[in-house]
């Protein structure tokens, strides 16, 4: 498990390399402490958290720590801690945010999570104690019944926690008059975590008694709460300081040595929107140290039935095995009872009618076969057939339900079918593709009335997409605008719906703007492309017959055609805003970065949101720097470091270079960049924008661009 030479020994754990305890038996930042009372800290022995356990596999270890905060509110109306690994998120290892939770014990408290250096909102819960009563309120924790309890917001809460981050802020609120919990639980307690511990444990942490009266929490279970975390080889944590859109890591490419050094081992990518790095993996049939030489060593399946059973003949393989049925039985000998016996009456009886039919007539079963053949087939396209109609009628009585109460022409007008698109592309063939992602893939076509179409087809079902699927062709079948990218049908014969629009040829403003090299499009294109998408917002929130808010405003969704003239894509996320109302309460979506904060904090959706995006939106323009991604080296978002430049007057320090050239001097594009800059300053002037992106039409409507 370890390096030659190197003890892998501390008390009763065994450490595995890349992590070590003598100096060259570990690699950087896999430093662990053996202290004197045979524990195994990670960190030195001042500051170290107890490890008890590795998953070399899942690149996971378990570490118990102490509950953040465990003291009373009675004279407080709320309380402030922090939680942290010290010097350790400095290095590889991290908290792993989808295995563990954040958690609150107590009466009438709302706990809230966030981001230390960012002070961003992570995670939040609330706790009550229901009916008054404490024999009421929580039955569930009575003596023989506590390790059922859940923990779902009476007397005890929990939440997820969806982001990466080195040191978390923890804080705990009133949730209403503590009085009404006198004697019931006055101490409050918060933990980050493994998920799944709490409800076992957390009526005995609240010390619950047969006369349904707290005492003090155990000792033990408050310093021994366990916590996954993760590790990741070249790991950068996103957005912190001294990280860069370069130091993302990830597999090395072939010819570049990496930490997997066995030969029966693979790399695994831990890259997502808040961390790079990489991991490894004993490839399937072996078992090991994949960071050793020869680490991965072949498993003997044929010794662990519980995980690949066999009935029969097992053999092992290396990096597999082979089950055969014994001999004198024939079938398959993975499943139980899978093996027939050949010599029983019944099998005897069928070998003979097998014989017989063999010596037939040649020509009888050569018809058979021809006539097999064509039944086959037969029952095939009926199927196929059968097939369609039935997702035809699915997806017509999802989608059409709605577009037709509208406009009753929509549902024959935008019906393609699939034999249409199949031929448009030559059956989805892959040199027809132009792109995709994780959800689906967009096909090049070209229908048979000559238009040149984009076909987008989804991967796979699910029915979140079905619903952005339903909610993009209603919206888009009642636009009518050159800036906003055209519908041309959709076909409901397959099991995920696909959506037909206009051909556009130049790709998205984001591949435009961020290029390799000092020169990206002009400060002129950048001003007109601006002002179009101004003017598909002003048309969508002030001109369409329901306002329309689009959710997802953001460079890689605005399509640019061989004109540079704007096409603004992607309504999945759009939503209707009744014309009576002045927005919506929903459930937060978007893209981070370009993401309204109050609509982030509260959920209320109204066209100010979009105005944020489209604020953003200028900023990137004006810098060529990504919404996503970009942290300043003080750890500033790019909005805020946008603002603050500004401020300090010293923006020149942010502007795209060629901006800054393009728009130097009396020429009417310095105008437009000083006028620019100050619209897009006003997306932080409040928490959310007041100006409508009318505004940028009124300045820029008779520019000449």
């Amino acid at each position: 498990m370890g390096l030659q030479g190197c003890s892998t020994r501390c008390g009763n754990m065994t450490v595995p390399y890349p992590f070590g305890i003598n100096a060259g038996c570990y690699l950087p930042g896999f430093i662990l402490t053996c202290d004197s009372n045979s524990r195994l800290l990670l960190g030195d022995g001042a500051t170290g958290i107890q490890v008890t356990d590795f998953f070399l596999q899942n690149a996971t270890l378990r570490v118990v720590t102490h509950a953040i905060i465990a003291e009373p509110m009675m004279s407080k109306p709320s309380i402030n801690n922090t939680w942290g690994l010290g010097d350790v998120v400095a290095g590889p290892i991290i908290l792993s945010y989808n295995q563990n939770r954040f958690i609150a014990l107590g009466c009438g408290v709302h706990a809230k999570l966030t981001d230390e250096i960012e002070g961003n909102f992570i995670a939040e819960c609330s706790s009550s104690c229901w009916g008054g009563d404490p024999g009421n309120w929580l039955q569930a924790c009575q003596p023989g019944l506590g390790a059922e309890a859940e923990c779902s917001g009476n007397g005890c809460c929990q939440s997820p926690i969806p982001q990466y981050a080195a040191t978390f802020n923890a804080r705990v609120s009133e949730l209403d008059d503590k009085r009404n919990y006198a004697g019931i639980l006055p101490t409050v307690i918060l933990y980050i975590a493994e998920q799944g511990w709490i409800e076992g444990v957390w009526c005995r942490i609240m010390g619950w008694s047969a006369n349904y009266f707290p005492i003090i929490p155990p000792d033990e279970l408050l310093s021994t709460v366990p916590v996954m975390l993760e590790w990741a080889m070249n790991s950068t944590l996103v957005g912190y300081p001294g990280w860069s859109p370069e130091m993302d890591s990830r597999c090395p490419k072939d010819g570049v040595e990496s930490d997997c050094k066995s030969d029966h081992s693979s790399c695994i990518n831990m890259n997502s929107l808040y961390r790079s790095g990489y991991a490894c993996r004993c490839s399937p049939g072996y078992d090991g140290n994949p960071y050793l030489i020869d680490g991965c060593q072949d498993i003997n399946e044929c010794t662990d039935p519980d995980h690949y059973p066999c009935y029969g003949e097992c053999t092992n393989l290396l990096g597999t095995y082979q089950c055969r049925c014994l001999q004198g039985s024939q079938g398959n000998a993975s499943v139980m009872h899978g093996c027939v016996d050949l010599n029983n009456e019944d099998s005897q009886r069928k070998k003979v009618l097998s014989i017989g039919l063999g010596v037939g007539s040649g020509t009888m079963l050569l018809v058979l076969a021809f006539i097999t053949i064509l039944v086959v087939r037969k029952i095939k396209a009926q199927r196929k057939k059968h097939l369609r109609k039935r997702f035809f009628k699915q997806n017509h009585g999802k989608l059409l339900q709605e577009l037709v109460c509208h406009r009753g022409d929509i549902g024959e007008r935008m019906i393609i079918t699939l034999e249409e698109l199949e031929k448009a592309t030559n059956n989805f063939d892959s040199s027809r593709e132009l792109g995709g992602g994780g959800h689906g893939i967009v096909y090049k076509g070209i229908l048979s009335s000559q238009h040149v179409v984009a076909i987008k087809k989804s991967k796979i079902m699910v029915q979140k997409e079905i619903n952005e699927f339903i909610n993009e062709v209603t919206i888009l079948s009642q636009v009518n605008h050159r800036n906003i990218v055209k519908l041309i049908g959709c076909c409901l014969e397959t099991e995920v719906p696909l959506l037909v629009y206009e051909f556009i040829s130049n790709g998205t403003l984001y591949n435009h703007l961020h290029v390799e090299g000092p020169i990206s499009r002009a400060w002129k294109d950048r001003l007109r492309i601006a002002v179009e998408t101004a003017r598909s917002l002003t048309y969508l929130h002030s001109f369409a017959s329901i306002p329309i808010i689009h959710r997802d405003i953001k460079s890689p969704n605005i399509l640019l055609d061989d004109n540079l003239v704007v096409k603004l894509s992607d309504f999945g996320a759009s939503r209707y805003i009744p014309i009576d109302q002045e927005g919506i309460d929903t459930a937060v979506q978007g893209t981070l970065g370009y993401l309204d904060p109050m609509y982030n904090s509260t959920g209320h959706l109204t066209e100010k949101s979009d105005v944020y995006s489209f604020g953003v939106l200028l900023i990137e323009l004006l810098t060529r720097k990504k919404p996503v991604s970009y942290r300043s080296s003080q750890g500033f978002v790019l909005v805020n470091h946008f603002v603050n430049l500004l401020s300090e007057g010293n923006l020149d320090e942010i502007l795209d270079p060629q901006v800054t050239k393009e728009g130097d001097g009396e020429n009417r594009y310095a105008h437009n960049l000083t006028e620019i800059v100050m619209i897009a300053s006003r997306i932080k002037s409040v928490s959310v924008p007041h100006h409508d992106v009318v505004v940028v039409l009124i300045h820029y409507q008779n520019a000449a661009i």
